[in-house]
């Protein structure tokens, strides 16, 4: 994960904004996703809070937008692109399906080690190997259904992806 990290205050107030719809997130992680998320993460979520979603929907959706911001700022260095650029939609699938019989004569094979490494010390990444396609699929779909949201549209639909999460 990046060393650049948000200023105090700008992270005491996105604290504090989660604090707003602490009803349905888990109160634990509050300080954590203050810092990784994005203010404008934030008003998405609350958005979602005011619109009624299901408690249950909304944690998925927060967990799976965590996960995808952690995932981009290890990979790329950079926080999660919106709109979703079909490269970076390809990277996060070639990351996560990977061939793990290809992966013992070619290490660099799927996620890169370093990445792996990030996930797995901020405590995101619990799996060892590929992830379950379903996995990365409701990830995707959450990445689509947050672009579109926020007015966006990415190529969750591209045909050169082969992606059909729109």
């Amino acid at each position: 994960m990046s060393t650049d990290r948000p200023a105090g205050d700008v992270v005491d107030r996105r604290a504090h904004e989660l604090d707003t719809i602490a009803a349905v997130l888990p109160l634990e992680r509050r300080d954590e996703l203050a810092e990784l998320l994005t203010d404008q993460d934030v008003d998405t979520l609350r958005h979602i809070v005011n619109e009624g979603m299901a408690e249950n929907t909304l944690r998925a959706l927060t967990s799976d937008l965590a996960y995808l911001q952690a995932w981009s700022l290890a990979a790329t260095g950079r926080s999660l692109s919106w709109p979703a650029p079909e490269a970076l939609l390809l990277k996060f699938v070639a990351h996560h399906l990977w061939d793990p019989v290809k992966r013992e004569t070619e290490p660099d094979h799927g996620m890169p080690a370093a990445v792996e490494i990030n996930l797995r010390g901020q405590g995101f990444l619990k799996v060892t190997g590929p992830h379950a396609p379903d996995t990365v699929r409701r990830r995707l779909a959450s990445w689509s259904t947050l672009s579109k949201w926020r007015g966006l549209s990415g190529a969750f639909s591209s045909p050169a992806s082969g992606l059909q999460f729109g």
